[in-house]
């Protein structure tokens, strides 16, 4: 029996990224229905003491990250781009506002194209996702209406996000991204097979 899988994701993480852009398919072909969950990693992170993203704590693992990145960017065949140091847009990028967005599109059918959009923004362009307006143009080309960015702020969304998070602490998640198969968590894009072939079973 199929059963279904839950992507996990927080938009400031590279992995993401590259799960992100393939993850319809790669279910499609596997029969898999998927559930988006956004999510933030800084709360997870905070719980381990980590006022920053593990890559930018650990230098040698942050430059095997960024090497690897564009390794596997290749080979899916996806544009990359390093994101600087410091300064506007750089790693990690606060994905805050995005998520909330995320959140109503998931509800109103356009959430997945947005997803793409702001990870194709951010890691093929180099462009900066805590700005709203440049989220807001992107949930007009994902298809939205009306005024997302207040549905967004909507307390009640808010709230939902928040939900996310701590039901990723019970989960036991610890990174992006994640996926739940009937309780069992996998971690990484390189499990996204794994992961598929279990819900597939």
């Amino acid at each position: 029996m199929t059963r279904k899988l839950e992507f996990w994701f927080e938009f400031g993480s590279t992995y993401s990224y590259l799960t992100a852009m393939r993850i319809a398919d790669a279910a499609e072909a596997h029969g898999v229905p998927i559930t988006w969950r956004p999510f933030l990693l800084g709360p997870v992170f905070g719980a381990q003491g980590w006022n920053t993203s593990p890559f930018n704590i650990y230098k040698a693992k942050g430059e095997y990250m960024w090497r690897d990145m564009a390794r596997r960017a290749e080979r899916y065949g996806l544009p990359f781009r390093r994101l600087p140091e410091s300064g506007p847009g750089a790693f990690p990028q606060n994905g805050l506002a995005a998520a909330r967005m995320a959140l109503v599109g998931i509800d109103e059918g356009w959430g997945e194209a947005f997803t793409r959009a702001v990870y194709a923004a951010e890691f093929a362009e180099g462009l900066d996702i805590a700005d709203t307006n440049l989220l807001m143009r992107l949930t007009e080309k994902a298809g939205a209406q009306g005024d997302v960015l207040a549905r967004a702020q909507a307390q009640a969304n808010k709230d939902r996000l928040k939900a996310n998070v701590d039901e990723s602490f019970r989960l036991g998640i610890f990174g992006a991204p994640s996926f739940i198969v009937d309780g069992d968590l996998y971690w990484g894009d390189d499990r996204l097979e794994d992961a598929l072939e279990a819900a597939g079973k």
